[in-house]
């Protein structure tokens, strides 16, 4: 039986790639994007198999009329929350509204989207949410305070919900891709640069990413939309996949690192309690 999906940030990258073989499998979508005429070549060749919907996720008002259009139309099987972007910067050179806006794209919104599912998925006891998270949601780096502050975010909510909801049938996953050849990396956006950070670690890394070409980004979103299409149709997906060998690493230098520093801290941990 085919699928109805729900595909957030479908216009580009990996969302495009993902709507590609969602189609190509005969499957249902309904893919959102803030301009619809980017997927007018796909609504030409799939007719009615494919539904798009204007939406800007961060706008939360928005959100539960387009869902109650997708389930209206036929149950939908399998979420993916793409949509996302980024900032580069300082802490300290982020404005506010880079703080909300930020926040607000990667962790508010796939946190409505999902909401505004659950009660479907959970009555019906049956259903795939996939969330397209980042090795930054494990790992790291000066000037990505904020994309990892969501992304993090966005971990620890998604692996206590899939606790919630294994139960019912339900399975949640988190995605979490290294550096993909995409649009995102060439939208990334730059807070205004304080000379103070030039010659500190947030510095470097900002000169890395501004004179960066598609060699820091080694990997193959077609062949990242396929892992995540095979992912979310199997029979009880894991609760988190990384996809890339520079993802690998730098989640795994990230564990280790943690584990080491709380295990030198076990007798520490242990002093607080009560004395018998």
């Amino acid at each position: 039986m085919s699928r109805h999906w729900f595909l957030t940030g479908a216009s580009s990258g990996i969302g495009r790639h993902l709507a590609e073989i969602i189609l190509a499998s005969g499957d249902d979508l309904t893919a959102t994007v803030r301009r619809p005429e980017t997927l007018g070549d796909l609504a030409a060749r799939y007719g009615d198999q494919l539904v798009v919907e204007r939406l800007d996720v961060t706008v939360k008002g928005d959100i539960a009329p387009v869902v109650q259009r997708a389930e209206a139309r036929r149950p939908v099987d399998v979420l993916v929350n793409n949509a996302g972007g980024g900032i580069i910067g300082a802490t300290e050179e982020f404005s506010d509204a880079d703080i909300e806006g930020q926040i607000s794209l990667n962790l508010l919104a796939p946190v409505h989207v999902t909401r505004a599912f659950i009660p479907a998925m959970r009555t019906r006891r049956a259903g795939r949410i996939i969330q397209i998270s980042s090795a930054s949601g494990q790992g790291s780096l000066p000037t990505s305070s904020l994309y990892h502050a969501a992304k993090w975010g966005l971990e620890g909510f998604s692996e206590c919900l899939r606790q919630e909801l294994e139960g019912f049938g339900v399975f949640v996953t988190l995605i979490e891709p290294g550096g993909a050849r995409t649009s995102f990396s060439r939208n990334l956006q730059y807070a205004p640069a304080n000379p103070a950070y030039q010659d500190t670690p947030a510095g470097q890394i900002r000169a890395m990413f501004e004179n960066a070409g598609d060699e820091l980004y080694t990997l193959d979103p077609q062949k990242i939309a396929h892992r995540i299409f095979d992912t979310a149709t199997s029979e009880k997906p894991p609760l988190r996949v990384a996809l890339g060998g520079d993802a690998f690493g730098v989640i795994q230098a990230a564990l280790k690192g943690r584990l080491s520093a709380l295990e030198a801290q076990e007798s520490l941990a242990r002093s607080v309690a009560f004395d018998s």
